[in-house]
């Protein structure tokens, strides 16, 4: 209960809009460069109107921007958009280097035609489902990210869509940016260690 309380209180403390130049924060995206990710699989990632975007990618394999630093207990804020037939997410405590899936990290879900909508948009796959599923696509769309221990919150444009407890890694991890179909952008992307 105290750790339930903790989390909520930390959450409600963070603001959405709280600016780059803040030393708390690290940017990840910034619209106006690559930035310095390590890449798992092929996809087109590039700048373009103030975003990075994917929309081909080499092969059957998913593509992913991955960070090199790694976080343990973190919040994240990430600006994104995708069309209709986008399969992407944010990964987050992945534990293996190169490696970049549901198994080895949580996925938090941005798919709003997932064959399982109950593990779509707004989800952690196979970890909290939500229902119903909220839909991103066609508009800019803001995912708030928090992980302390086995807690996890996610809201999306400002509602909640998880808040769950899942023992199964909780070592630090780095960051991945999906691309697996359609038209991924991520606008701006931040983290900062909690």
């Amino acid at each position: 209960m105290k750790r339930t309380l903790a989390i909520a209180a930390c959450v409600a403390s963070l603001s959405v809009g709280t600016s780059a130049q803040d030393a708390k924060w690290t940017t990840l995206v910034d619209g106006k460069s690559m930035g310095d990710f390590g890449r798992v699989g092929v996809a087109n990632w590039r700048v373009e109107d103030g975003a990075i975007v994917a929309d081909k990618r080499e092969g059957k394999d998913t593509a992913f921007l991955t960070t090199h630093q790694t976080w343990k207990n973190f919040q994240i804020v990430a600006e994104f958009w995708t069309d209709e037939k986008a399969n992407s997410g944010i990964f987050i405590r992945c534990s293996k280097p190169g490696v970049v899936n549901s198994k080895d990290c949580y996925e938090v879900n941005i798919y709003d035609e997932r064959p399982d909508p109950s593990y779509g948009t707004g989800a952690i796959v196979n970890v909290a489902k939500v229902i119903p599923m909220p839909k991103a696509a066609g508009k800019w769309n803001t995912y708030d990210i928090t992980a302390v221990d086995d807690h996890f919150v996610v809201i999306l444009n400002g509602q909640k869509t998880v808040d769950v407890t899942d023992k199964r890694l909780l070592n630090a991890g780095f960051v991945g940016l999906q691309y697996g179909s359609g038209v991924v952008k991520f606008r701006k992307v931040q983290i900062r260690s909690l």
